[in-house]
This record gives C-alpha cells, sequence and structure tokens, in this order.
C-alpha cells in the first residue's frame, strides 16, 4: 500500500528549488522582485543584467586592516578604482564624492554606506600613502590595494579595467583605469555603475546630481 504522505522526488526537488529562490532574493539586495521595479525609477544607473558576485580577493586596507569580500557584507558600496599619482580624474571624483557624501550619509542612515577607493598601483601607493590620500578627502573612505595577482580578477570581476602605460622603471609612470563609480549592494555583487560625463572641454567624470538623483532609492530600498 502506498504511503499517502510519499511525494514524488521531481516534485519535492520543485518546490525546494522555488524556495530556495525566492528566499535567498531577499533582503534587500536588489536581487529579489523590486530589482525591476527600482531599475525603471532609476534614471542614470547603468545597470547589469545581472548582479555580480566579485572575484574572491585578500587585500590590505590603508589602516592595516584586512580587506576581503566579507567587508563588504551589509553596506551598500560606491567603490572607484585608480591610484594616488593620478593627475586629474582620480582626485577630482573623490572630491566630488565627498561634497555630496553627508546628504547620501544623511539617507543612508538605516542602510549603512561606504566609499571604496581601490588603487590599481601597488608599486607607488604604500599603506602610508594611501592613508595620507584617502584622509585628506575624508577620514571615512576606504583606500585599499593589493598584488596584481589579486587585483586584476577583482577590477574586472567589478566590470572595470586597468593597464600601466608604460614601463614601471619610469617614476612617473601613468596607470590606464575605467573612471566609472561601481555600486555593490550588501551581498557583495555589483550592480551597476555611473558611468562618466563626457562634455567638450570637460573632464570625464561622473556626475553627482546623477547619483543624488538614483542612489537614495536604492538606499531607502534595503
Amino acid at each position: 500500500m502506498q504511503n499517502k504522505w510519499l511525494v514524488p522526488v521531481g516534485v519535492l526537488a520543485l518546490v525546494i528549488g522555488v524556495y530556495l529562490a525566492s528566499t535567498l532574493g531577499q533582503g534587500g539586495s536588489l536581487e529579489g522582485n523590486n530589482s525591476s521595479s527600482l531599475q525603471s525609477q532609476t534614471k542614470f544607473l547603468h545597470w547589469y543584467p545581472e548582479p555580480r558576485k566579485l572575484a574572491d580577493f585578500e587585500i590590505t586596507q590603508h589602516n592595516q586592516m584586512p580587506m576581503n569580500n566579507q567587508t563588504l557584507a551589509g553596506k551598500w558600496t560606491l567603490a572607484f578604482v585608480g591610484y594616488t599619482f593620478c593627475p586629474d580624474i582620480c582626485p577630482v571624483t573623490l572630491a566630488e564624492i565627498n561634497k555630496v557624501y553627508p546628504d547620501l550619509k544623511q539617507v543612508a542612515a538605516e542602510s549603512p554606506l561606504q566609499v571604496w577607493f581601490l588603487s590599481v598601483d601597488p608599486k607607488r601607493d604604500t599603506l602610508e600613502r594611501l592613508n595620507e590620500y584617502v584622509s585628506y578627502f575624508n577620514p571615512e573612505f576606504i583606500a585599499s590595494t593589493g598584488e596584481h595577482a589579486q587585483l586584476f580578477p577583482l577590477v574586472r570581476s567589478m566590470g572595470m579595467m586597468y593597464s600601466i602605460a608604460g614601463a614601471t622603471d619610469d617614476p612617473n609612470y601613468l596607470v590606464d583605469h575605467s573612471a566609472s563609480i561601481v555600486v555593490i549592494n550588501p551581498n557583495g555583487h555589483v550592480i551597476g555603475r555611473f558611468k562618466p560625463v563626457h562634455k567638450p572641454g570637460q573632464l570625464a567624470t561622473s556626475d553627482m546630481q546623477q547619483l543624488l538623483h538614483d542612489l537614495p532609492l536604492l538606499l531607502t530600498s534595503s
């Protein structure tokens, strides 16, 4: 006699799969049902088709504390790739972010926000230099760096790029890098970026008014 409580294996697997999908999609990470709704509300954030998991990384912060994927958990993160010897885009972008940071923090009272400057020039950007550099803009900002073996897959998983221009024997070598501001959700996944705005005769950097319009929508969704 067949037990009436037995459930076919295929049906049970389907039920479990649906449950896990719905559970993992919750938590204000923009990986649930509210993602498409928010995408229609934002005007300037360039969303990725799907949230991107960052490559596993182990690097060091400017305060000599270790930094890894878990450092990003539970917070919204604005990430910017660059280097301290950058002559223009990096200092301008960090200064502009600092101008709007108080407004963003006020909105993010219940959804912690951090600003992350990732240096891709470990040869010159010592932790001491990074500490001095990022503290100049805002002591609450995070700066970090590591070996290229860690940095390259990490930056690539953000949807960004960088390359050393010329020989590093030249003390004034430049580093080509993406200028977008990347948005990372509290699950540590990249959801999109604010691209630089190109205007004739002006430096191509992200527009802070665009960021101020869209980011609060994400912060208050958590």
